[in-house]
């Protein structure tokens, strides 16, 4: 690596909205958040399954579809 080109890393303090802290290595000295691994329904288990299939069901739907017909 050459020297003298690379930007300096250090310690980061990390603030999600929701009001969870914690640090990490960057070249910025603070960052702010929105959504973080403690708020993020995906990463807390609160994710419903019905949103990710109701895409399908609501096509389905909107076509006149039903489950005999799609099979």
């Amino acid at each position: 690596m050459k020297k003298g080109i690379h930007p300096e890393i250090k310690d980061c303090k990390v603030t999600c909205a929701c009001g969870n802290t914690f640090t990490c290595k960057s070249t910025k000295d603070e960052i702010n958040v929105e959504i973080c691994s403690e708020c993020h329904p995906f990463y807390t288990g609160k994710q419903s399954r019905s949103s990710r299939a109701g895409r399908v069901d609501k096509f389905n739907k909107k076509y006149g579809f039903t489950n005999k017909e799609a099979e």
